[in-house]
């Protein structure tokens, strides 16, 4: 098929969170403004500078046959479950060419990002190889610990043939996913394309190098409070693990079958900073291109912006480089703008978090509901903005639109939108 710039729309969303074992229970969870920060309770945190993190509500050995389960990383088991889910809420049964399933496999893709990748798997096991020797080395350690494993089990679980894909950007990746997926489906590559983050990165060693590297939250006697975005008490990100996955398809393909639409996906918009490995362009010149490259390159306008899923991790410079550029380039327009920033609550899923965030970007949109940010006491006087607080707010009737911002390490940028259909 040679049909380009095809509308795109969402029929499916799965996730597995700090909040819930699946999308239902995460939404809810979200719109309540509960946190799913809690101490981490393993032997290993208690020498550490930081021991709370917002770990899985459900573990994925609930949700996952133990065979299964033991060849596959913890972040490609939150991706199946969070796939299985989004699959069949898009009306899909079984893999596809199966019978009662006569989607064209060499239509559908996969597109599933993860920032880190098997980390648990590779430490874990060059503990068995240190402690046991090498002969008690398990034979899934490779295919468990590389990077694109989430996306290729996710792809063998719905049997996607037109490309099975894994951008890496650090804490961008699991919007770029959902971008590439975008771009899959507009340019004709494919007709449904399942598509998301996961993380799974609450280890001592990744907790303790985010630590000193100042990043990370200290504030460990009091969990639930300590992911404050915009707070002028803001120290630093939580760490969270989890997936979120969406089914997105032509509009073409999911009305000649009579799907449920939650949204159009109107596009993304990509830039880089260029300035530091780690460190936030302070001006948000970075974050703005971004922006206006999406506006560029969709037929959204500013003034159609009712919601914003902010990045805001709960880092001082972080959060206020995105407040600058978002003002730059909407203008007055930003005053319209409701921001939410989840982050508050499930914490930061690094890979994992452009996945829920557009979970909770589309049902914020089917819903006309945004989300509360939690923990906001004192709002930090730089932030010059509609910052939903305190409870969730209804947003407007008619078409309107909502964003999502994802940036990380290395200074990739991706803005992500969505349109009530």
């Amino acid at each position: 098929m040679n049909a380009t710039n095809r509308t795109v729309v969402v029929t499916g969303i799965g996730a597995t969170t700090p909040l819930g074992g699946d999308s239902a229970s995460t939404w809810q969870g979200l719109i309540a403004g509960r946190s799913g920060v809690r101490p981490l309770e393993q032997e290993w945190a208690a020498e550490l500078p930081v021991r709370i993190a917002a770990s899985a509500a459900v573990e994925p050995g609930e949700q996952l046959a133990r065979p299964l389960a033991r060849k596959l990383d913890r972040s490609a088991q939150f991706a199946l479950i969070a796939a299985r889910e989004a699959w069949a809420d898009a009306g899909f049964e079984g893999r596809a060419g199966d019978e009662g399933n006569q989607v064209d496999p060499d239509r559908v893709g996969a597109v599933v990002a993860s920032g880190i990748g098997g980390v648990t798997t590779l430490l874990d096991q060059y503990d068995v190889l240190r402690e046991k020797g090498a002969r008690r080395v398990s034979p899934h350690t490779v295919p468990m610990l590389m990077p694109n494993s989430p996306s290729a089990n996710v792809g063998l679980e719905v049997n996607a043939r037109a490309g099975v894909h894994s951008p890496v950007s650090a804490c961008a990746s699991g919007a770029e996913a959902v971008g590439y997926a975008i771009e899959m489906i507009r340019t004709g590559r494919a007709d449904v394309v399942i598509t998301g983050g996961t993380e799974a990165a609450i280890h001592p060693l990744p907790v303790a190098a985010f630590a000193n590297m100042m990043a990370m939250s200290k504030n460990n006697d009091e969990p639930q409070r300590a992911s404050r975005p915009y707070d002028t008490a803001r120290d630093g990100f939580v760490l969270g693990e989890g997936a979120g996955i969406v089914v997105l398809e032509s509009a073409e393909h999911a009305r000649a079958r009579g799907a449920r639409i939650y949204a159009e996906a109107l596009g993304q918009g990509l830039s880089a900073d260029s300035h530091h490995i780690a460190q936030p362009e302070p001006t948000g010149r970075g974050i703005a291109a971004a922006l206006q490259n999406l506006l560029d390159s969709t037929d959204l306008k500013p003034a159609e912006v009712a919601h914003l899923n902010a990045h805001a991790t709960s880092t001082p410079q972080g959060d206020v480089a995105e407040i600058k550029a978002l003002r730059k380039v909407l203008g007055d327009e930003l005053d319209h703008v409701a921001i939410s920033a989840t982050k508050s609550m499930t914490g930061h899923l690094l890979g994992g978090a452009g996945g829920i965030e557009t979970v909770a970007t589309v049902l914020a949109l089917h819903n006309r509901t945004a989300p509360p940010t939690i923990n906001v006491d004192d709002l930090d006087p730089e932030v010059d903005a509609d910052v939903v607080r305190g409870e969730a707010r209804q947003l407007p009737r008619g078409t309107i639109a909502a964003v999502n911002n994802s940036f990380g390490f290395g200074g990739h940028n991706v803005v992500l939108a969505f349109r009530t259909i």
